[in-house]
């Protein structure tokens, strides 16, 4: 390939006399006369400090534009947002958690398109920033690896950030006292990484792993560590390589890698958020993926990891046993993925296991696949009058596969915490929390305060909760989330009232309440919806333009004839 098919984007901006003003602009942020003639990469970081997720990646920024400066390109480093789900849980900023998805694709998007970068290295470190780099990755199009900023290290007795929200619970049934929950609070979170069980952001990274965006093993390191240092100059590097051997992200991301991405979810018990996720990538990629997809590779795929929230061991326990390498092994020796899908290493998903070992004799974390934790998939689709476009429950079967209660209804997140915490919600109940959704929150917001109240006070197995809202990887217990239509566009859910008896099957995949179609449409004839305070600025904005949850809740603008 040529110099100037290696710069088919940045030759635009630095090449010939008319491009003096660019060149003298890029002198003086550091740029010699030889890098003129470099592809130019940029290392898209989500540094800040307003979350340990990110508080680190600022240091492995440096490094990939250190290893794509030693493979001969010309790293540049910009910065995009992120904002931190586990503190603005439960209140009202949570409703910018799923909008910032969409402005962290949209800004890696204007910067590189502005700058002409040939290539480029995305780290992410948290729930929302990972999927947001990769859907700008598919827009672009361009020579890219995406980077996971790492787990965090467990805090003290094997705490974690659902460790404090549980304790809340706790403290509010007297089960603990103050000081205990004071000290759970100032030991759960030692320093930088994302949260530590199979979470929001570790089963995203292991997706996006197995769709073939990162590097082999990458979705496995600690935060704090010279494997996450290797990592990153790693990828510098290998955007170099793809630049030479001009493999963009559309080559990768294929229906089949999909396919794969989903499959190693399912069977390391991952996050809700994956469903949403990935349909919102796949939509980027102009990939076919729907809510479907998942009960159909879900009916062969096993649960097998025995990890946080629904299990027991936390993810710096997986990487030291070899991450999740040997598991995707397993899997394609079993004909459960896809080994002929092309990754950002230039080889083949089959061709990176090659040589993995299996994981070492008489570990726990792993289960073989004769021996599941649950046969087939923990996130199960579910239909019926309450969810006519579709739902998703993360049930494991520890919490059982049926659930029939009393409906007891909210309008919002804050309401239901505070029913739970002061013994209004009782055995038996099915907490509905609607005006959550895409539209009605405007934003989705998560569950997490919610849920680990009930698992907190002891109820996981009393209390189902369903919401056209979403959960935080760290849910679990008996709930049911991205209920479609929303309450907010009128859907089945803002017709619930209290005392409705409410059934839910993960078997038959079904979400019903019992009230007939008839009864039904004489309460839509009375209902209106609840005005909303938000009138401008970027949450008014996502609600004109967000879908529905069974399509990813991504930003789709107006048609322009």
């Amino acid at each position: 390939m040529s110099e100037k098919e290696l710069r088919r984007y940045s030759r635009v901006v630095v090449d010939g006399d008319e491009q003096a003003p660019s060149r003298a602009m890029l002198r003086a942020v550091g740029f010699s006369e030889d890098d003129f003639q470099r592809p130019q990469v940029g290392i898209a970081s989500t540094w800040s400090m307003v979350t340990p997720c990110n508080m680190h990646i600022d240091g492995l920024a440096d490094e990939a534009a250190r290893g794509a400066n030693e493979a001969g390109a010309k790293g540049v480093i910009f910065n995009t947002i992120s904002v931190s789900d586990g503190i603005s849980m439960g209140t009202p900023g949570m409703r910018y958690s799923l909008v910032s998805r969409e402005i962290i694709a949209d800004s890696i998007e204007a910067v590189v398109g502005a700058e002409g970068f040939d290539g480029v290295v995305a780290i992410g470190g948290c729930d929302k920033n990972m999927p947001g780099c990769i859907m700008a990755l598919a827009r672009l199009n361009r020579p890219s690896v995406f980077v996971y900023g790492g787990t965090i290290k467990p805090g003290a007795k094997r705490r974690d950030i659902v460790s404090v929200f549980e304790a809340v619970g706790a403290r509010s049934g007297g089960k603990i006292s103050g000081d205990e929950l004071l000290e759970v609070e100032q030991t759960a979170i030692p320093g930088p990484g994302a949260c530590g069980g199979m979470y929001t952001a570790n089963t995203m990274a292991s997706a996006i792993e197995a769709l073939g965006m990162s590097l082999a093993n990458s979705s496995a390191q600690e935060a704090v560590s010279e494997q996450k240092i290797g990592d990153c100059n790693r990828a510098g590097r290998a955007v170099m390589h793809l630049i030479q051997e001009d493999i963009k992200p559309l080559d990768i991301m294929t229906r089949e890698a999909f396919v794969n991405a989903i499959a190693v979810v399912i069977a390391l018990g991952g996050s809700t958020n994956a469903v949403l996720h990935l349909l919102a990538i796949a939509r980027e990629a102009g990939v076919p993926l729907d809510l479907d997809d998942f009960t159909r590779i879900g009916a062969r795929v096993p649960v097998l990891a025995d990890v946080k929230p629904s299990g027991k061991y936390l993810m710096s326990e997986l990487i030291e046993i070899g991450g999740i390498q040997p598991l995707m092994k397993r899997m394609l020796d079993a004909g459960l993925l896809h080994g002929d899908c092309l990754t950002v290493t230039g080889k083949t998903l089959a061709e990176n296991l090659a040589k993995v070992a299996d994981y070492p004799d008489g570990q726990a974390i792993i289960r073989q696949l004769d021996d599941p934790i649950k046969p087939d998939s923990h996130l199960a689709i579910l239909y019926g009058n309450v969810a006519p476009g579709g739902s998703v429950a993360k049930i494991t079967g520890k919490e059982g596969l049926r659930f029939e209660g009393r409906a007891r209804v909210f309008h919002s997140e804050e309401d239901a915490l505070q029913a739970i915490l002061d013994d209004t919600v009782k055995a038996g109940d099915v907490l509905v929390i609607r005006f959550e959704g895409p539209k009605g929150a405007p934003g989705m917001r998560e569950m997490l305060s919610p849920t680990g109240a009930i698992m907190g006070k002891g109820l996981g197995a009393d209390v189902a909760l369903i919401t056209d809202g979403r959960f935080s990887g760290g849910s679990h217990g008996f709930v049911v989330g991205h209920v479609t239509p929303e309450a907010a566009v009128g859907g089945p859910i803002a017709l619930i009232e209290d005392g409705d008896t409410i059934r839910i099957d993960a078997e038959t995949r079904e979400i019903n309440v019992d009230v007939s179609d008839a009864e039904l449409d004489e309460r839509r004839k009375t209902w209106k919806r609840p005005a909303s305070p938000v009138r401008t600025g970027v949450l008014a904005k996502y609600r004109n333009e967000v879908s529905s949850a069974s399509e990813g809740a991504v930003t789709i603008p107006p048609a322009w004839d």
